[in-house]
């Protein structure tokens, strides 16, 4: 199994994603980390969860 591209990482006041083969953060800072976020490489779902959780109101 190769190595994962999104992987869900804790900081200071929640969670954001990094992007492995970017090497840079990916999205926002999210106080909530869905555990589906170290699973499976999908990008359309890991994105689907962006777009609700960026709705969320804070």
């Amino acid at each position: 199994m190769g190595r994962r591209r999104y992987v869900a990482r804790g900081v200071p006041g929640g969670y954001r994603i990094w992007d492995n083969k970017a090497r840079r953060w990916w999205g926002d800072l999210y106080e909530l980390c869905p555990d589906e976020l170290n699973g499976a490489r999908n990008h359309d779902k890991i994105t689907a969860l962006l777009k609700r959780y960026r709705a969320m109101p804070r």
